[in-house]
């Protein structure tokens, strides 16, 4: 479902801002509005970002190989950080450098168009908006009751954060451009159309250092959620297992990798050890369907037990 409903996102959002990019620039030739320049160079990297995110999810889908026993999993986590690489580079720094060269020498929009870019943007704000509502609504099936903030700080799949930050900021940065390309109208004072272009930047600048952060994160490493450690915990214990340590790792946004030691009575055979274990894995994939890899390891349960993995 995650990973259906970040594709289906993905692809929503890529087909507005490809259309919108389009105006965008129309609009530019037309004007030579900086703010409209800068948008347009954001619905391109957006676009570019949505490609990547795509490229990801079908690498990730490889097969293990002895060179890469636990599989791809983690290219989706690699592509995310590269989007927030482009967000930052191509849409952030470009946005600010053009705003810089606008307030160096700003002029107004003239000529038989100006009506253009506040068409354009218009169109864009609504276009985008029904992108966000694709993205909220795939991220309802798996978000559950966790406040957005948490979501976006917390989810194992990095598409639907990524997208709902670029379609977030996207609005936002519309706005900005309308507040810009409005005011310079009004006024005939090109210094708008400038405040608006930086303040562009500063959002993507902004959002891109969001994502660089959760995303390395991933990349990292990072265990399960609590709920799926205490499933975890739960399955083990159910079956009378008593255990000495236990640690988790997302090997992908699907799949789950667990290495538990587990205590055993000195009395117990081997097939009774072996049995045992086949029991508990079956539990623990029971509990959890993405703990595809996992690991039990038996030890002999000893007072104030020090023992390592």
């Amino acid at each position: 479902m995650a990973a259906n409903g970040g594709t289906k996102a993905i692809v929503a959002a890529l087909t507005a801002n490809l259309t919108i990019a389009v105006l965008k620039f129309v609009a530019y030739a037309l004007t030579l509005s900086s703010s409209m320049l800068a948008e347009a160079i954001h619905s391109v990297a957006d676009s570019s970002n949505q490609i990547l995110l795509l490229v990801g999810g079908k690498r990730a889908k490889k097969a293990a190989s002895p060179e890469h026993p636990f599989g791809y999993g983690r290219e989706r986590y690699i592509y995310a950080f590269i989007v927030s690489i482009v967000l930052f580079s191509v849409g952030g720094l470009f946005a600010l450098y053009e705003a810089w060269g606008k307030l160096q020498d700003p002029h107004p929009i003239e000529g038989d168009f100006w009506w253009v870019p506040i068409a354009v943007l218009v169109g864009a704000i609504i276009a985008e908006g029904f992108s966000l509502r694709t993205a909220i609504i795939e991220s309802n099936h798996v978000r559950g009751k966790q406040g957005w903030v948490k979501f976006i700080r917390t989810a194992k799949q990095p598409e639907l954060p990524v997208i709902l930050l670029e379609d977030f900021g996207a609005l936002v940065g519309l706005v900005f451009a309308l507040f810009g390309v409005s005011l310079t109208l009004i006024t005939g004072d090109g210094i708008w159309d400038a405040l608006g272009t930086a303040m562009i930047g500063l959002l993507l600048v902004a959002i891109a250092a969001v994502l660089a952060v959760e995303t390395k994160s991933l990349l990292l490493g990072e265990s399960a959620n609590k709920d799926d450690v205490a499933k975890i915990r739960a399955a083990l214990e159910d079956g009378g297992c008593s255990i000495i340590h236990l640690k988790t790792l997302h090997l992908g946004p699907e799949e789950l990798l667990v290495a538990a030691k587990i205590s055993i009575d000195k009395s117990d055979s081997g097939q009774d050890i072996a049995r045992g274990i086949d029991d508990a894995e079956k539990r623990i994939r029971d509990a959890v369907p993405i703990a595809r890899v996992i690991y039990l390891e038996p030890d002999v349960q000893r007072v104030n037990n020090t023992s390592t993995p």
